[in-house]
């Protein structure tokens, strides 16, 4: 998808700015309507331009604006672009997300809501009782648990902020990685607890199912899978291919490894708890170590700029 800008500017730049980004090759095309804003005051520059010029677009912008309160942009997705006289260029356009709408998914997807909390302890259930059950319906179970949960994104803000330096960005994803996964143990205890004393289950139950033993004593294939999983995950989100992210979610076990840490408590085996926990560590040490320096390449070689916010 090509992108569209809806710019609101103070109109004393305009001219010099709608004539900056006339210059841009990949603007398609440019609209000015002087003084069409009222909240924000100013004129409005609608901005048409492929995924490869956008950054630019957002550079020569914020550069000329000198105060960033007086600069408003709305992003949106243009579902193609019919321009006969531009076809080479929009036909050799490539897939990238701008940090700016990376930002706000994640934000979106992982802020701390009901909605969000309910969705993690859900698949805090459908995890546990994946666990204990028998292959067919335990892989029915962490393919579920994994596309339900939103456990991704709250781990994914964590390498994004480190690569801009974007500190509250961090800590908000920290923030929302402990409290979505606190409910998604917690309702995965509760399973537990209730599925052994309706007598559907028990500790030996849980130890011995093998799915278990290889969660918690992964072997190299399992691990190879994850770390693909981890940086599919993180090109997906950088590339704004969303509707792909349930694979990177299946390939990874940490929704399971995090049901396995609360059915451990459940059932009085914090030896079982534990190992979920280092799997669910491992998993997202994969996220961390492999995403950090695929966004430094990505800030380094592709956007050469640090978010407008």
């Amino acid at each position: 998808m090509h992108r569209t800008f809806e710019l609101t500017v103070p109109p004393a730049i305009t001219d010099d700015l709608q004539a900056q980004l006339a210059a841009v090759k990949e603007v398609i095309g440019l609209t000015v309507l002087r003084g069409a804003s009222r909240k924000p005051v100013g004129d409005v520059l609608t901005v048409h331009v492929l995924n490869r010029g956008a950054d630019e677009v957002l550079r020569r912008t914020r550069a000329a604006v000198p105060d960033p309160a007086e600069l408003s942009i709305i992003t949106s997705e243009a579902t193609s672009f019919i321009a006969p006289a531009e076809h080479a260029a929009v036909d050799d356009d490539f897939d990238e997300a701008i940090w700016e709408e990376m930002e706000s998914g994640l934000r979106h997807q992982g802020r701390i809501t009901s909605n969000y909390l309910l969705l993690m302890g859900l698949g805090g259930i459908i995890g546990a009782v994946g666990l204990v059950s028998e292959p067919v319906p335990q892989a029915v179970a962490f393919v579920a648990s994994a596309i339900i949960a939103p456990g991704f994104d709250p781990m994914t803000k964590v390498p994004l902020g480190l690569v801009l330096r974007h500190w509250s960005l961090l800590g908000r994803g920290l923030k929302s990685a402990l409290a979505g996964y606190a409910v998604l143990i917690a309702a995965a205890a509760l399973t537990m607890r209730a599925l052994v004393a309706a007598g559907e289950s028990s500790a030996d139950q849980l130890a011995a199912n093998p799915e278990v033993q290889h969660l918690v004593h992964p072997g190299l294939p399992e691990l190879l899978v994850a770390a693909a999983g981890a940086l599919a995950g993180v090109v997906i989100l950088a590339a704004f291919r969303r509707s792909f992210q349930a694979g990177p979610l299946i390939a990874m076990a940490f929704i399971p490894a995090a049901a396995l840490i609360g059915a451990g408590l459940a059932v009085g085996r914090p030896d079982l708890a534990w190992q979920g926990l280092v799997r669910f560590g491992a998993d997202w040490g994969f996220i961390i170590a492999l995403a950090v320096p695929f966004l430094w390449l990505k800030q380094r070689l592709v956007h050469r700029r640090q978010p407008l916010v």
